[in-house]
């Protein structure tokens, strides 16, 4: 199986959702400011990297955990998840894939971080903020990760879009 974590920028609410999924983070805690900014991707990735699926890791069943950013733009994961199906048939292929939407977990400071540490480049504003909304958000994404990680035991489909819009 194959899951793929799912935001604008693919580098904060992904990023974390990937290390929650792969066990780099606690689950019974807030985070740290060092445990969230150590995170693989967090905050690391610039426009060029928008669009690139990167892999973060093989999980404990032996599933691998990716993310992408989207940015605006909302027919990429419409558009991978065709592809997917598309070579699924063609290459008579039974890999299920999970497209999991961390997006609504992302709270305002989260959202403004990323705007001054990424777009602005003014970390002493855009970090603090970032290092807040995550610790706001851990709930939730872990929530996303359970849920996803059920839908992967559970699903019958080869191919699944979770919005999460109910976190």
């Amino acid at each position: 199986m194959i899951y793929i974590y799912n935001d604008f920028a693919g580098t904060h609410s992904t990023a974390l959702a990937a290390a929650y999924h792969l066990h780099k983070l606690p689950y019974d805690r807030k985070l740290t400011k060092e445990e969230i900014l150590n995170v693989d991707y967090f905050n690391k990735l610039t426009n060029a990297d928008f669009g690139k699926i990167l892999f973060h890791g093989i999980d404990e069943d032996g599933n691998s955990v990716y993310t992408i950013g989207r940015k605006r733009n909302k027919l990429v994961i419409p558009a991978l998840e065709q592809l997917s199906m598309l070579l699924q048939i063609k290459y008579n292929n039974q890999e299920k894939i999970i497209f999991s939407n961390t997006s609504p977990t992302v709270p305002f400071a989260m959202t403004m971080g990323g705007l001054f540490s990424r777009r602005f480049k003014i970390d002493p504003i855009g970090v603090p903020l970032l290092v807040l909304g995550a610790k706001q958000c851990c709930k939730e994404i872990i929530q996303v990760v359970e849920f996803t990680k059920q839908i992967g035991r559970t699903m019958n489909e080869n191919v699944v879009v979770l919005e999460n819009t109910h976190f």
